[in-house]
């Protein structure tokens, strides 16, 4: 089972962020307690009580003070029992990695992490209104391994200038690091990259350098000897991220905090985005959620739509288990179509992409959904 706390608080709003988060950071504590109170509340909502992942993502829980991280692992571990081997993630910016008694401190709560470098170019940093600067990203991973974690990942974004990625990728094989997560550049209506985009003070992405840039991501990293197991996901071998290899396929978890969703294999729910709402239902057990029950072509489509993104694809097997007859069959003439477009495989009783279909993923996904 899986476990996700959403921590909601940021020193600053990124431009190109739409996740819920505050920038008032006087709540963190109440909203805390809050978690506690939900974790005591909503425990049961898993099928069995042992934790394989915990992650804890935001916002920027790299923010929680050491007694906000005991609140929080106290109740954990008074609710579920955490399997000796289990993946700990926290999210974490540079700027908040420069201590080595803070990492000390880190390191008896969890045991990877994920830290938010973006680029390694200083005018482009403040331009994504980052809180770090391009020398506190390295040193950040340097300073990690000194304090001896093993298991830890980096995300960039690309889709900005080829000159920038280029420098990008080399700074980050430098790093040496098992994981890297890398987005092309996405501009959201509620964010201020979209209102300046609205006003036309930014242009689109462009597509196509966004495709190019990641060509160039896939050829470099897979030389460098890493797997490419999910469109955005590249690690050495079996160092895969397990929390969100979890959710591609299919397997329940809990999401703590605003926003946070919760999966048990039949439905979805996800708590209000709204820190005062939150608290205040918790704090009165009302439980501030939303709760939707799938149909088998929803169980259908998200599977196709996440399973697809990963090296391990979608079995046919389970496509017919939750579609109730023989997904081939139903979709036929769709498969045959992206198989002629050479976007689509099926081998071993299993569809996956191919390498030039990973740049049309959604669409193939989409193509094959089940009404």
């Amino acid at each position: 089972m899986h476990l996700y706390l959403h921590i909601p608080f940021c020193k600053q709003a990124c431009h190109y962020c739409d996740f819920h988060f505050s920038t008032n950071l006087s709540q963190k504590r109440p909203l805390v307690e809050a978690m506690v109170q939900e974790i005591a509340q909503r425990h049961a909502y898993l099928p069995t009580s042992k934790l394989q992942t915990i992650y804890l993502g935001g916002g920027t829980p790299s923010l929680l003070s050491e007694a906000e991280l005991a609140l929080l692992f106290d109740a954990i571990h008074r609710h579920f029992t955490v399997a000796p081997d289990a993946e700990i993630t926290l999210e974490a910016n540079p700027d908040d990695l420069a201590d080595p008694i803070r990492l000390t401190m880190l390191r008896r709560y969890i045991n990877r992490l994920s830290i938010g470098i973006q680029t390694f170019d200083e005018a482009t940093l403040r331009w994504m209104n980052r809180a770090h600067t391009a020398t506190e990203a390295g040193l950040a991973v340097q300073r990690v391994h000194e304090a001896g974690f093993t298991n830890l990942s980096i995300d960039l974004i690309y889709g900005i200038s080829n000159a920038i990625w280029t420098h990008d990728l080399d700074q980050a094989l430098a790093l040496n690091v098992p994981h890297i997560s890398a987005y092309s550049l996405t501009i959201e209506p509620d964010t201020a990259f979209g209102r300046w985009l609205a006003k036309g003070k930014l242009s689109p992405v462009d597509e196509n350098l966004s495709a190019t840039q990641f060509a160039k991501l896939n050829l470099a990293l897979t030389a460098a000897g890493y797997v490419h197991y999910e469109i955005s996901n590249f690690a050495k071998p079996d160092q895969y991220a397990r929390h969100n290899s979890a959710y591609w396929q299919r397997r329940p978890y809990l999401g703590i905090g605003p926003s946070a969703h919760s999966y048990d294999g039949v439905s979805r729910q996800h708590n209000i985005a709204n820190n005062a709402l939150y608290i205040n239902g918790i704090t009165n057990n009302s439980s501030p959620l939303q709760r939707e029950l799938l149909s088998s072509a929803d169980q259908v489509n998200e599977y196709l739509l996440t399973g697809l993104r990963t090296m391990w694809g979608c079995g046919v097997a389970e496509l017919d288990s939750l579609l109730g007859r023989s997904f081939l069959t139903w979709q036929a003439p769709h498969i045959d179509r992206l198989q002629r477009a050479g976007w689509l495989i099926c081998e071993e009783n299993v569809l996956k992409l191919s390498e030039s279909g990973k740049l049309f993923a959604d669409r193939v996904a989409s193509e094959l959904f089940v009404e």
